[in-house]
């Protein structure tokens, strides 16, 4: 026990031995996964799995710190398994190079105590708090852009992330568009590190609580949403092989865009949605399509303003 001999000085053997018991989820193996899988390794959770499709990039390396120049191109969930072996064999570490999305949430959170979104992807963090929301499993979620970011604790007998984000913002950051600057990601993965230890030993008062963090001006804030409302998943997040033959099935994203193809969609933008726009018949499911997500949301958003039908989601990825 000599390694956790400090820790164990504060939060104690009983707890200790929680931490050894645990198992985790942790989605995305990239800048806010790096310090979250160093201090849950470095702190003995017993089980950790993590999932990410992605491979290293030259642009990543500045703020995805488990990684090295020499590791570019490399499989992001294996480089991030032999690193936390090296920092702690008492930890097994499941790596799954494979997207997280509706089809593989279920198999993917099966058995974990907590699920940590450290994905750069707003879709993915939708789709994790709604399937939260169902299981009854605490997730926590963070989101870093710019400078600016939030940790929250959500579901787990507490509202989802659409208590607190209920509609789709004017204009939704990316690391990829709008850049970010490494030491704001590694403050709040510590955040999210703190805030999933401290669920893990039993203490729930993370859940409902949102953290923000403002690092031009040095300042955190936040608020708690215990109480919020919880809207239903409207709209939601399918999986490809979820959709029908018989859906009104588009395709938002420009020609030659990478990605997985639709043969069947209909080509179209988010503009060409709106009164006198197209629209599904009466008996019709639309199935909104697009890279990300923030295209579909976005024409979803339009069509939901004349067409009261069923409307789904579709982030493709790339």
């Amino acid at each position: 026990m000599t390694r956790y001999a400090r820790q164990i000085a504060v939060i104690g053997d009983d707890a200790q031995a929680q931490l050894r018991r645990a198992s985790v989820l942790i989605i995305g193996a990239g800048g806010l996964a790096a310090p979250v899988l160093q201090y849950l390794v470095g702190a003995g959770v017993g089980h950790i799995r993590v999932v990410d499709a992605d491979v290293v990039s030259l642009s990543n390396l500045h703020r995805q710190t488990l990684f090295r120049t020499s590791d570019i191109g490399q499989p992001k969930v294996d480089v991030a398994a032999r690193s936390m072996a090296a920092l702690n064999p008492d930890t097994t570490i499941d790596a799954r190079a494979i997207r997280f999305d509706p089809a593989t949430a279920p198999a993917l959170c099966q058995g974990v105590d907590l699920v940590l979104d450290c994905a750069d992807s707003f879709a993915a963090s939708y789709i994790a708090s709604d399937y939260c929301v169902t299981s009854g499993q605490p997730l926590i979620s963070a989101s870093v852009v710019g400078t600016d970011g939030y940790c929250g604790g959500f579901c787990g007998g507490k509202p989802g992330l659409r208590a607190v984000f209920p509609d789709l913002p004017d204009r939704l950051g990316s690391c990829d568009v709008d850049g970010v600057v490494g030491p704001s990601v590694g403050v709040v993965g510590g955040v999210q590190a703190q805030m999933a230890m401290a669920v893990l030993v039993g203490d729930r008062a993370p859940l409902g609580q949102l953290v923000t963090y403002d690092a031009a001006a040095l300042r955190f804030g936040g608020f708690r949403f215990d109480t919020a409302r919880d809207p239903a998943p409207n709209p939601a997040f399918i999986a490809r092989d979820d959709i029908a033959a018989d859906d009104f099935l588009i395709d938002l994203r420009v020609k030659d865009e990478p990605g997985p193809q639709l043969p069947n969609a209909t080509h179209l933008t988010t503009t060409d949605f709106g009164p006198g726009g197209p629209q599904p018949h009466h008996n019709q499911r639309a199935v909104l399509a697009c890279r990300s997500g923030l295209r579909a949301w976005t024409a979803a958003d339009r069509l939901s303003q004349y067409w009261n039908g069923e409307i789904k989601l579709l982030a493709l990825g790339d």
